[in-house]
């Protein structure tokens, strides 16, 4: 059995007692069930509903590697044991690249507007500046999605570009808009 390493625990504004940690071989499932539910929950996401189709060994593998790699960090938030948000900033394996970041973060719909969002990247930002190897931290989001462009202009993120026509969504096609935030 993986050993579980918290990172933080926090009292969110409803009240939850919300804990961010490293995600051990053991969630797998879970964590295959959570991105099969939380694609259906909104058009913001890469992928739909049922549309994640790792198998539990290619997870398994998958936590192992970023767990193992010092410049990447996977968090998994959790409520009473239930993941609510799966969140991570990647870094590649190519020494001339490897000082670029990339973020990927989701929450369950029913836990918006909680302040997950923002102590999920807190986190991240915080691990991408005590990591000293990590200069830029980039991030893709759907044009629209208003919400999630604040909370990373809270954070110091800027557009720096768009992808046009990126996502496909029912067929009706939609813009991505590239943000960074350099340290």
């Amino acid at each position: 059995m993986d050993v579980q390493i918290i990172l933080k625990e926090t009292k969110l504004k409803n009240g939850d007692t919300l804990i961010l940690r490293k995600p051990t071989t053991e969630d797998a499932v879970k964590m295959i069930q959570y991105l099969n539910t939380v694609g259906g929950e909104s058009n913001n996401l890469l992928f739909g509903k049922g549309e994640f189709r790792l198998s539990v060994e290619q997870e398994m593998e998958h936590i192992k590697n970023v767990n193992a790699d010092s410049n990447s960090l996977m968090i998994i938030g959790a409520i009473n044991d239930n993941i609510i948000s799966i969140a991570g900033i990647m870094t590649p394996n190519r020494k001339r690249i490897a000082h670029n970041g990339d973020v990927a973060i989701s929450v369950k719909k029913e836990y918006w507007s909680n302040g997950i969002g923002s102590e999920v990247m807190s986190e991240l930002i915080s691990f991408a500046k005590k990591n000293g190897t990590i200069k830029n931290v980039s991030l893709g989001v759907r044009a629209g999605n208003e919400t999630a462009i604040k909370l990373y202009e809270k954070f110091g993120f800027q557009k720096v570009g768009l992808h046009k026509n990126f996502f496909n969504i029912d067929g009706d096609f939609y813009d991505e808009i590239l943000m960074d935030l350099y340290l």
